[in-house]
């Protein structure tokens, strides 16, 4: 492995050269920058990751369940396994998709769930995210050029190829797609994961279109090339979110939406990749509920762990909350990307009061968690092993059956004294390894 090491520069200018980058808006302005990459894999067992294949698919079929029941019948409600103010008060729900069954049945096509693992080997779920996951690229484009820096490395270790998610992407696609073309929808070249849409369609086949590239016609959605040549599509992965998809429907003066993609939708004549109103399912405060579900839905106990978590809407949690702050992480449940997130004992008097205040006045925005001591990571710094803080996002896609995808996106903190690892609050990536045998 060490004349992988060797090797890093070699990878992270290949990376740059063919721009494998994220972009993120600071102070009204848009800044990319290259996503720094470690060379040491996370290394995970071959019987380590099958207990996080089962546990994942659990997870996963429990919360397209889910979906499929608050869109449908809503019977976790009317059994008080959540509480209806939980579902109907979030800003995940989306009225408009209400009694839309999506083709197949399928809501989440994609889900990426975070994981931390705990110093004593725990694994634990640290949030769902169903509505457009970004992040596979990453490790499958930096294995590609690893593979081409430093051969000799993969001819001593057993590792899982991970070259097949395009495949297993487009297979899920496929099975959902209503009659016509597949494609990949971009808001376009100034999002912050443009590198990964245009990567996607080139690995799958699909074509990446803007909004504009979109029409409907008698609830069919077409494709217009640049010879105005007309296509049915059957499948749209939409890399926009759902204020933005149709400004019939929801934010009237988008500009990077199909008008009228949810009447379309809603006929069944266009599968969307992820299904509209997801967001539901991975509010914050409805992943405290998931193991519920789990058993719920599947009569099963859930095979993962979701990291101790309070609601301050229950009046025992909000005590407890209170009582404890300076031990806990207090998160709010419309915030993401590492946003939002705020350590008790990190906050001097003032700040601290104001946001017991804010979870006294607004219980239903925040959830608190204890602090999972995550395991740390080396990575290379200047030439040194340092030991910092990662998490491992975990890429599971339904289609005919669920599968897991036998990589991930591992994350990790710059900072020595940070938790979060978002790439949007300075963090880096590494390939994850997982082992053949």
């Amino acid at each position: 492995m060490d004349d992988l090491f060797k090797q890093t520069e070699t990878v992270n200018s290949l990376l740059a050269r063919y721009g494998v980058k994220f972009g993120i808006y600071k102070d009204g302005k848009f800044n990319e920058q290259l996503f720094p990459f470690d060379p040491i894999p996370r290394v995970i067992s071959k019987q380590e990751f099958e207990y996080l294949e089962k546990g994942l698919r659990q997870r996963v079929d429990a919360l397209n369940r889910f979906l499929a029941d608050i869109y449908g019948e809503k019977r976790i409600i009317k059994d008080g396994i959540v509480p209806e103010e939980f579902v109907f008060t979030s800003s995940g729900f989306l009225k408009e998709c209400d009694g839309i069954v999506p083709p197949k049945g399928i809501y989440s096509h994609i889900s990426g769930i975070d994981l931390v693992q705990a110093k004593d080997g725990t694994w634990y779920v640290l949030e769902d995210n169903l509505r457009v996951p970004s992040g596979a690229s990453y490790p499958l484009i930096a294995r590609k050029f690893t593979r081409m820096a430093s051969p000799a490395t993969f001819k001593h270790y057993q590792v899982e190829d991970n070259s097949d998610y395009a495949d297993i992407l487009r297979r899920t696609m496929d099975h959902v797609n209503t009659g016509g073309i597949n494609v990949i929808l971009t808001p376009g070249r100034y999002n912050a994961a443009y590198f990964e849409h245009s990567y996607l369609a080139e690995r799958t086949g699909a074509i990446l279109v803007t909004g504009q590239d979109l029409t409907v016609e008698d609830n069919v959605v077409y494709y217009t090339d640049y010879h105005g040549g007309k296509q049915r599509v059957g499948c749209v992965y939409r890399r926009i979110s759902d204020d933005y998809l149709d400004p019939m429907v929801f934010v009237e003066d988008s500009v990077i939406g199909v008008p009228h993609i949810m009447s379309a939708y809603r006929a069944g004549n266009v599968a969307l990749i992820n299904a509209p109103g997801n967001g539901i399912a991975d509010d914050k405060g409805i992943y405290y509920f998931v193991p519920k579900m789990i058993k719920y839905y599947l009569n099963e106990e859930p095979i993962l762990h979701n990291a101790p978590t309070y609601l301050p809407f229950y009046e025992d949690d909000r005590k407890y909350v209170l009582e404890n702050f300076d031990n806990l992480v207090i998160k709010d449940v419309a915030e993401a990307g590492g946003y939002g997130v705020v350590f008790g004992s990190k906050l001097d008097a003032e700040h601290k009061a104001a946001l017991i205040d804010l979870i006294k006045s607004e219980p239903r925005r925040f959830i608190a968690q204890e602090v999972i001591d995550f395991k740390d990571l080396d990575i290379l710094d200047d030439g040194q092993r340092v030991f910092r803080k990662a998490d491992l996002r975990a890429f599971v896609l339904t289609g005919e059956k669920t599968v897991v995808w036998r990589s991930g996106l591992t994350r990790f903190s710059r900072n020595p004294d940070s938790f979060i690892v978002n790439s949007s609050q300075g963090g880096g990536f590494k390939d994850t390894w997982v082992l053949s045998r």
